[in-house]
């Protein structure tokens, strides 16, 4: 299986899409972790892998929450926390894969609230992967609650000119607000940093018709757009898939070439997880390890990977 790094270099954003270092789009897709401190043993090289060479992922999204318990911000082992980080990063530089830092906003809801520590953080992360083309920055995962357009701004002001004195080309993914759904407000006021794509997450069982309109609109007038989460059940992660609205959401995102990143790798009673509760593997996944959503999510990575 090809370095698909190797293949495409360092990336940008160009006229609404990501873009490779020969000039030719490239689409990003893959699984991302849950919350790191939780369910971080799946960032080994036995998993990254079987997810690259099985199931012909070319990304990894690292989630790393900055509230909730045991989150980085409020009571985590930020040591132990960051050397996750910085193990997923060489996992996937190794495998040849693009890889996605994640800053989890929650339950914090607008990322202000942690932003002095984002910013020692991304500070100290894009200086660790300066001139590395695998990384990819996400500043604020799911702004939410009153957290406006403007408290996200006025945070991507504080945060993204740290990410560009040290690694001036990386591509960042900003969040937007209502748990990345109001694509539309970046649209209408966009960051003014070259290399911004805006985060859009979707919960088929969920979100349906309306969301994927605004992401249409948006699309078709050109703003940079990556799904950097998304499942086919309920935004809790929980209750029934929805296998035809899911169907929907991955024709648009054809439709545009836009990057999605399924949620969640890790064993749970959540439907959003990919494998059984009982499951207790890395690799070697057999069919009823893996859920509904990890079937579904897979035969699309290897439909998509042309490999």
């Amino acid at each position: 299986m090809s370095d698909f790094v190797k293949e495409h270099g360092a990336l940008s954003v160009k006229n609404g899409r990501l873009i490779g270092a020969g000039g030719e789009e490239v689409r990003l897709f893959g699984m991302s972790t849950h919350g790191l401190a939780w369910h971080g043993r799946y960032v080994c090289e036995e998993t990254f892998k079987a997810l690259r060479h099985e199931w012909h992922t070319n990304c990894i999204r690292l989630a790393l929450y900055s509230s909730e318990y045991r989150g980085y911000c409020t009571g985590g082992d930020r040591k132990a926390l960051k050397a996750l980080v910085s193990k997923g990063v060489r996992l996937a530089v190794g495998l040849g894969m693009y890889v996605i830092i994640d800053w989890h906003v929650l339950s914090d809801k607008d990322p202000l609230v942690f932003a002095d520590e984002a910013e020692l953080f991304f500070d100290e992360f894009s200086r660790k992967y300066a001139g590395v083309p695998n990384v990819i920055y996400e500043i604020c995962n799911e702004p939410n609650g009153e957290t406006t357009w403007e408290s996200i701004k006025k945070y991507a002001d504080r945060i993204i000119p740290v990410i560009r004195r040290n690694s001036p080309g990386a591509v960042v993914i900003a969040g937007t607000p209502e748990w990345s759904q109001r694509i539309d407000s970046a649209l209408e006021a966009p960051l003014g940093y070259d290399n911004v794509m805006y985060a859009l997450h979707f919960y088929a069982a969920t979100h349906k018709r309306g969301l994927r309109e605004r992401l249409r609109h948006c699309a078709e007038a050109g703003l940079p757009v990556f799904v950097s989460e998304c499942s086919l059940t309920a935004a809790t992660g929980s209750g029934e898939t929805d296998f035809e609205s899911g169907s929907e959401w991955l024709s648009l995102l054809d439709e545009f070439g836009i990057g999605f990143m399924c949620w969640s790798l890790c064993a749970s009673y959540e439907t959003s997880a990919v494998f059984s509760a009982e499951c207790h593997k890395f690799s070697g996944w057999q069919q009823e390890d893996i859920k509904p959503t990890g079937r579904w999510f897979r035969e699309r990575f290897i439909g998509l990977s042309g490999e």
